[in-house]
């Protein structure tokens, strides 16, 4: 049960609150990244970090001062999501079901299970 939930508030947040919009078939890590930057002063300090990590490079978000710092900087983080931007772009096209991308590894989370849990309401 707590898998389920903790799929659909992760996957909901990477599809849902994160739109990401470009005419490429597929978006890059630079798009991704810009999208995260322009939402920076919005994030509210949770005392954490994290990390996006895609096939492709990463995205990290340091949250624990007074504005969220995004970078592609692949530090140590208090929580990573690993998965690809091909899978992200299949989650927020609602291609992909987010619930099976966790049970079938396309998505991962390690780390801080809390940081993951608020991040719906970080980016809302």
């Amino acid at each position: 049960m707590f898998e389920r939930i903790f799929a659909n508030l992760v996957c909901s947040t990477l599809i849902g609150t994160i739109t990401i919009t470009t005419q490429a078939p597929t978006m890059t890590i630079e798009e991704i990244t810009g999208t995260f930057q322009a939402m920076a002063g919005n994030v509210p300090s949770i005392g954490k970090t994290l990390k996006f990590a895609f096939d492709e490079g990463t995205v990290f978000l340091d949250l624990t001062g007074d504005k969220a710092q995004v970078s592609n900087e692949d530090k140590d983080a208090d929580c990573t999501i690993i998965t690809s931007i091909d899978t992200l772009n299949a989650l927020r096209k609602g291609e992909l079901n987010p619930m099976m991308a966790v049970m079938s590894g396309k998505v991962k989370i390690k780390g801080d299970m809390g940081v993951a849990m608020k991040l719906q309401s970080l980016f809302s």
